[in-house]
């Protein structure tokens, strides 16, 4: 092997060397953290991300134009202690180990991909599947961090609207766990999985820099050895072997890493420095240089071609990082190549820049969108009322304007954070003042039992007096209390409800025990009552109807008093069923047909226990509706007289007075019915 051969293995040698250990700044801030500063990284990674700009072309022609004067720094440094080179070579080694704007546009690309601000559980679950067995710990780290912020605010809204359902069943608040969906479950199980994963590589990844810190430590000692001892046939092959053996030895802790590279480029500096190769090395080393440049002015041209503008951003990052650390090129050639390259970089630039303002456009008519639906939200947080079917239907609503709010793509990034915190603060005080009316309602329902468990001891303690009469009546008496009381917590309500009534049944079944009399009359009662019926089904089926009679008839049948318990449903059946020929009679008019339903209607509700209460209380439900619709005829009919004559106006006064005829209808039977109640009376 001649001496241009040797010249040429040993340029190739240095110049394939890449310093792989030497990660730039944006790498190791990507490196794991503890859960602590985990937020703190965050906003320190946006922050650097909104002051990074594009690729600054200048910043790497001035850098290469100032490597000149660095190889005349070196030449001269060569004979002077190791301790004077390694601050010779400080701004090389700096050079390589600063971050590069490639890299700020490398995370700008993947932050615009990664946006899972509006994905569904069923998304992300999807996307932590895709990515369980990915390798690259730098992009599982990314997705990471990109998805779980989405998937803890869906994982509170199901919780919310589970707390809900298990209020509103009647559920204490207090009393409620969640354990999440399947989906909630695979997803916390390969987060986790993936988490100590990455916990995992950065871990080994730390000790196995340790381990290489060693490594390079007793590489440079023997390089060292090599340098300051006499010359001889074998060192060079000394120097290429440590060469490989450098090369081979991966990353070191970042704190050393500058030390370690400086005093290795200074130890190889004074070696050909030394043996007057190094000129000769160098000129070969550019035009190897000038091929791998030209080769990249191709690629980063051929970008130009791409329809997918975020990868050729990537890509050309990826090109400007490989120009950069290439090295110098033949003097003649440095100007041309890197104007070419520029020209190149240009041109996918200005297509970079009208994609964004595309997509800014897009995000600024977001903006406004969302906007609006906060607007409808922070209303929702004024919304107060007693009736839980109002806060149900309120809620449908708000979560009719949540799937709204998801369906909107992104906003500008100076503004989404504002934006989303403005709409989730009015979203969350909706569902906190609904949860403050059930813990309200809850408190009234507690109340309710203890007036409840009060008039259960009453009727535990009645149960078993003989006094039958008097007792009767207090029975009664409790029973309509209870029913003048609001409901129980859903929980103990059939509980609480079969105490009373067991305690009420004792009593009255004692009762019916001791009175075999009060029964013969029951009987009695049953074969008047059946005797009635038939006379109202004689009475009331043939062409000729007396109203007179049939009103007698039936208000004889309804002063009847109880028959026995074990005939009710047929009597009832019987009546029913002549009821329904008397009805159906088509000798009878509609008017006094519905009268009569009505007076039938009111007089077994009368004849039931408890009949009078249940009467009067159907007589003021009836009062207030007859109330209700009359006020909304006066209105409508009001409204009605500011309609202007015209085409549009006739079509809403036929709908409003078809309203008023119903309303009109529906009043008239109301007043039918408090007739007959009257009647009762």
């Amino acid at each position: 092997m001649d001496n241009a051969e040797k010249l040429q293995d040993v340029s190739d040698e240095i110049k394939n060397e890449t310093p792989d250990e030497v990660q730039s700044q944006a790498e190791l801030s990507n490196q794991d953290q503890p859960e602590a500063e985990e937020k703190q990284k965050e906003e320190v990674t946006e922050e650097a991300e909104e002051i990074s700009a594009e690729v600054k072309p200048e910043e790497v022609a001035a850098e290469e134009k100032s490597e000149e004067a660095e190889e005349e720094k070196k030449e001269e440094a060569a004979d002077q202690p190791i301790a004077e080179e390694k601050k010779s070579t400080a701004g090389d080694t700096n050079a390589e180990e600063e971050d590069h704007p490639g890299d700020e546009h490398e995370e700008d690309e993947h932050d615009e991909e990664l946006d899972f601000d509006h994905a569904t559980k069923e998304e992300i679950i999807s996307k932590i599947r895709e990515i369980k067995n990915e390798e690259n710990i730098r992009s599982l780290d990314r997705v990471l961090k990109a998805i779980k912020p989405r998937f803890d605010e869906l994982y509170e809204i199901s919780k919310n609207e589970a707390l809900q359902k298990f209020v509103s069943e009647g559920n204490e608040a207090d009393a409620f766990e969640y354990h999440g969906d399947e989906i909630d479950k695979e997803f916390f199980a390969l987060y986790g999985q993936l988490r100590s994963k990455r916990n995992k590589h950065y871990k080994d990844l730390e000790s196995q820099k340790e381990s290489n810190l060693k490594k390079k430590e007793n590489l440079l000692e023997q390089l060292r050895e090599i340098v300051d001892g006499e010359e001889s046939s074998n060192s060079i092959n000394s120097v290429r072997e440590l060469q490989q053996e450098w090369k081979k030895t991966g990353p070191v802790p970042g704190a050393q890493n500058k030390t370690l590279w400086a005093n290795y480029n200074a130890l190889l500096d004074r070696y050909y420095d030394n043996r007057s190769i190094y000129f000769e090395l160098k000129d070969l080393d550019r035009k190897k240089n000038l091929k791998l440049k030209e080769e990249l002015c191709e690629k980063a041209e051929a970008l130009n071609e791409m329809e997918d503008m975020k990868t050729a951003i990537i890509q050309l990052n990826e090109l400007h990082e490989e120009y950069k650390h290439i090295g110098p090129v033949p003097k003649e050639n440095q100007e041309p190549l890197w104007q070419r390259f520029k020209a190149a970089s240009d041109a996918i630039y200005a297509k970079r820049k009208d994609y964004f303002e595309e997509l800014k456009v897009e995000f600024e008519a977001n903006l406004v969108k969302k906007n609006e639906l906060i607007q409808k939200v922070t209303e929702f947080t004024k919304f107060n009322s007693d009736r839980i079917t109002e806060w149900n239907g309120k809620t449908k609503e708000l979560l009719e304007i949540q799937k709204q709010w998801e369906a909107i793509g992104g906003v500008p990034r100076d503004k989404a954070k504002e934006t989303n915190k403005a709409f989730w603060n009015s979203f969350k005080g909706f569902f906190a003042n609904k949860n403050q009316f059930f813990k309200e309602l809850e408190s009234k329902r507690d109340e309710n039992l203890k007036k409840k468990e009060e008039l259960i001891s009453k009727a535990e303690g009645l149960k078993d007096s003989e006094e039958w009469n008097s007792t009767a009546d207090k029975f009664k008496h409790l029973q309509a209390q209870w029913k003048e009381i609001g409901p129980v917590p859903e929980k103990v309500r059939n509980e609480t409800y079969k105490r009373f009534k067991a305690a009420c049944d004792h009593f009255f079944n004692k009762r019916r025990e001791q009175n075999q009399e009060q029964f013969k009359a029951y009987e009695d009662n049953l074969q008047l009552k059946l005797k009635v019926c038939d006379q109202l089904e004689a009475a009331g089926s043939g062409d000729d109807v007396n109203l007179d009679d049939l009103y007698d008839l039936i208000d004889s049948y309804t002063s009847i008093g109880f028959v026995p318990k074990n005939a009710i449903k047929k009597i009832r059946n019987r009546f029913d069923k002549v009821k329904e020929i008397i009805l159906s009679n088509e000798a009878i008019h509609e008017d006094d047909r519905t009268d009569l339903r009505n007076h039938i209607s009111m007089g077994r509700l009368k004849n039931t226990p408890g009949g009078e209460q249940k009467l009067h209380r159907k007589e003021h439900s009836i009062k207030r509706k007859i109330s209700s619709i009359e006020n909304d005829i006066a209105t409508w009919n009001t409204n009605m007289e500011f309609f202007a004559d015209s085409a549009t106006a006739d079509k809403l006064k036929a709908d409003m007075q078809d309203k008023i005829d119903k309303a009109e209808s529906e009043l008239e039977e109301l007043k039918s019915q408090l007739a007959a109640i009257s009647a009762q009376n």
